[in-house]
């Protein structure tokens, strides 16, 4: 075995014991079947008012360019999909929210172990230089962790596993270190459009093409304008992101519950009903999302977003 392999395996295995779904490693490089893909995708004015989007253009393809002498691209996926629901129904509960906002905030959850991944590999194999990326910087996470054997791109743009679906977040730590590197994985959408078919705002324009500006998590989370009245009634009671061309999807029949338990709900979480939404005060926001991803659209941003949903 030589060293490239030898430290492959004590990574990967490591990874496992910290308690990620699975592990895959891309050659760090220029992305170059992404680069007219972003470009085309930002002209499009796809990324609506995430101006963010624009910036960085080099970066996103290129990790060289985030991590000096960067050799390796250490995918990572961490299971959220949960073990409950809420008993949806359409009389009193309906209002829903994205099962990845579920827990705590996965940035966080997912730094720490990060670090504690970066912290072995340091400790086991010597100075090694790198960075950890949680969604929060120029990368392009569904990229590599298809480059890197983890899933194929869906037509819903989804990360998607024949094994456990595409329930769970991605995660990076780009090393300047040589590594065994993962083949890539073969498409298994085939002739099914069942979340093209299922969008309640049409948002996927095309198969693997999502026009963002469109999407109900985009209109939930990222706008901060008013909503606007022409998608009145087409949330399907959505009011923090959506999950709607994920539940569809056939691959998802195979996810299974996670077991991390900073990503448990909170208990007031899967029983408040529709009423108790719309009577959300601070102080219950507080405690029901203290440290939740949902605190990313405050409290006046939920508010907006579940009077938009009430029935006139």
């Amino acid at each position: 075995m030589n060293l490239a392999e030898k430290y492959t395996k004590l990574i990967k295995t490591e990874a496992k014991r910290l308690g990620f779904l699975s592990c895959g490693i891309s050659k760090a490089g220029f992305l170059e079947e992404e680069a007219p893909r972003l470009e085309n995708w930002l002209q499009q004015n796809h990324h609506g008012q995430m101006r963010y989007m624009e910036n960085h253009f080099d970066k996103r393809l290129n990790p060289t360019l985030l991590v000096d002498d960067a050799k390796s691209v250490i995918s990572l996926l961490l299971n959220y999909y949960p073990s409950e629901t809420p008993l949806y129904n359409k009389a009193e509960i309906s209002y829903k929210i994205s099962k990845y906002a579920y827990g705590q905030d996965y940035h966080f959850v997912i730094k720490e172990k990060l670090k504690e991944l970066l912290y072995f590999i340091q400790t086991e194999i010597g100075e090694v230089a790198g960075r950890a990326f949680v969604d929060s910087a120029p990368v392009l996470d569904k990229a590599w962790a298809a480059k890197s054997g983890l899933g194929w791109i869906g037509k819903n743009s989804n990360l998607i596993t024949q094994k456990v679906g595409s329930f769970y977040f991605i995660a990076e730590l780009i090393v300047d270190l040589e590594l065994e590197y993962d083949m890539s994985t073969t498409d298994h959408c085939g002739t099914c459009t069942a979340c093209i078919d299922a969008c309640p705002t049409e948002a996927i324009v095309a198969p693997y093409v999502v026009d963002g500006s469109k999407c109900i998590s985009y209109f939930t989370i990222e706008l901060k304008d008013n909503l606007p009245l022409e998608m009145k009634g087409k949330f399907d009671d959505w009011f923090f992101g959506c999950d709607v061309c994920q539940d569809i999807c056939p691959w998802n029949r195979f996810s299974k519950p996670h077991n991390e338990p900073l990503l448990q709900p909170h208990e007031k979480l899967l029983s408040m009903t529709n009423k108790d939404w719309e009577e959300i005060t601070q102080e219950t926001f507080n405690a029901v999302f203290r440290n939740s991803a949902v605190k990313r659209t405050k409290f006046e941003g939920l508010k907006r977003n579940i009077t938009f949903l009430k029935k006139d």
